[in-house]
């Protein structure tokens, strides 16, 4: 036999099946190939960021002592572990974003639950809901530090009368109280989320569930737990997730109405990130802050997310 008869000629099973290995190909890579400008440019603004301040954590880099420099290893994060100001701000933190996170989802979830029915004047709500969202930031902390001020706001003395304070003052300046501020200021601008996203999952739950369950005989509050919390599971968890994570870095209202204060008593991770960075210069140790921050939120999704694919399985 030749070594021209050896060889696998046109057609062949072979020569068939490796074609379709590279039809395949290009058809799997064509549209990676029409997102690598996007790709690309989120590479450029957040991954190389992300790396370069994982970098940082490493490294002694103190914009008041310049010329300390060099690689530090983990003596960042030695430093971190008995840094009684990251432990206060950590435990901060976990007050800041609980607080916040429960009478957000409640409160929204009781708006999308209104919203969800029929009456008159629904359409107007609906617009004003969007509101506290519309509203920058920093008008907002600005406003509510107004509110709490007992000389230009109605908050204190509204408070004194119902019996909450012993008289009117500015709970802003109580160390004890002072981080209730800014989770009020925060629910207020946070309840919009929970009701338009729970609002649209509310809307795409079949009626005729609720009708077959009313023919049997199902209460509202079977109902509720039944049907309505079962498909609304998986949309909790995944709002739940996204919003824990922004109020966790969000430290606008705090730095505008406190700006940490009293005596660190409302400082958080986030505010004490920015405050090690552009306060004390030291960017280093304030990398290795947010690399905790992120490993402690990584964690926390990931249990999140895994719970999510449970319910959506179910």
């Amino acid at each position: 036999m030749t070594a021209a008869a050896g060889r696998a000629a046109p057609g062949t099973p072979q020569r068939t099946s490796r074609g379709r290995r590279l039809t395949l190909l290009k058809v799997a890579a064509e549209p990676y190939l029409y997102l690598s400008p996007a790709l690309i440019l989120l590479s450029l603004v957040m991954f190389v960021p992300l790396v370069i301040g994982i970098g940082y954590a490493f490294q002694k880099l103190s914009l008041t002592d310049p010329f300390d420099r060099g690689w530090a290893g983990l003596d960042n994060f030695r430093t971190l572990a008995g840094d009684r100001h990251f432990w206060r701000a950590l435990t901060n933190t976990l007050w800041w974003t609980m607080g916040s996170l429960f009478f957000q989802f409640f409160l929204g979830l009781g708006l999308a639950l209104l919203l969800n029915r029929r009456f008159a004047g629904r359409r107007l709500v609906q617009a004003l809901v969007f509101l506290p969202w519309a509203v920058p930031t920093f008008l907002s902390g600005l406003t509510w530090a107004w509110l709490f001020n007992p000389l230009i706001g109605p908050l204190p003395h509204w408070m004194a009368a119902l019996g909450i304070l012993s008289e009117p003052y500015n709970i802003l300046a109580d160390p004890d109280i002072a981080m209730w501020g800014p989770i009020a200021a925060n629910v207020w601008f946070g309840i919009p989320f929970f009701a338009i996203t729970l609002l649209a999952a509310l809307q795409s739950i079949p009626k005729e569930l609720y009708e077959a369950a009313a023919m049997d005989g199902a209460t509202a509050w079977q109902m509720f737990t039944k049907i309505t919390l079962s498909f609304l599971a998986p949309m909790i968890a995944i709002t739940v997730l996204l919003r824990t994570i922004w109020i966790a870095n969000f430290a606008d209202l705090i730095f505008v109405m406190t700006g940490g204060g009293p005596a660190n008593s409302t400082q958080i991770v986030a505010s004490y990130i920015f405050t090690t960075a552009f306060r004390r210069l030291d960017f280093g140790y304030a990398s290795a802050i947010a690399i905790v921050l992120l490993a402690l939120l990584l964690a926390y999704a990931l249990v999140l997310l895994s719970m999510r694919a449970r319910l959506v399985r179910v």
